[in-house]
């Protein structure tokens, strides 16, 4: 666990050094427990979610960085790999491809790009990695915009 605390530590340190250089991304770390983080990810440009702002939770086991940290969507979204209900991000590298070289910065990062680029034949939403398959993508499209339009855009007041 120790081992743990320092990474993430380094990782702190890190991100307070990059926020500057990375506007997609900012992370805060939890200020009573290191082992939990916020991300809020800006939506990929020329995608149904540019202009939206989502928040990821991160859960970060003991013995991270051998294990990959437990990430989910706290914002919803329309995305054939984010269970529309719980969050749940099916990404290799949160599964079977984690390595202890990525950061959760990386992830981060890793996330925009699946955002970008869906992967269907994967889903954890059914009704969107349909659309896709089916080659609806206006329909797609359409969806994910109305959704990031809603949940995830800051309210005009």
């Amino acid at each position: 666990m120790q081992a743990s605390r320092a990474r993430l530590f380094k990782e702190y340190k890190e991100v307070q050094r990059e926020k500057a250089v990375d506007s997609d991304i900012q992370l805060v770390c939890d200020d009573s427990n290191i082992f939990k983080w916020t991300a809020f990810i800006k939506g990929p440009s020329e995608t149904p979610y540019e202009g939206g702002v989502f928040q990821l939770a991160f859960a970060i086991p003991e013995q991270y960085p051998l294990l990959p940290p437990q990430v989910r969507f706290l914002t919803k979204i329309f995305h054939p790999n984010v269970h529309f209900k719980t969050g749940e991000i099916c990404l290799d590298i949160l599964k079977n491809a984690w390595s202890p070289a990525w950061t959760l910065q990386s992830v981060c990062r890793a996330i925009i790009a699946l955002m970008a680029h869906p992967e269907p034949d994967s889903p954890l939403n059914c009704d969107s990695g349909n659309l896709l398959r089916s080659g609806d993508v206006r329909g797609y499209r359409s969806m994910a915009r109305m959704y990031t339009r809603l949940a995830a855009m800051p309210k005009k007041g």
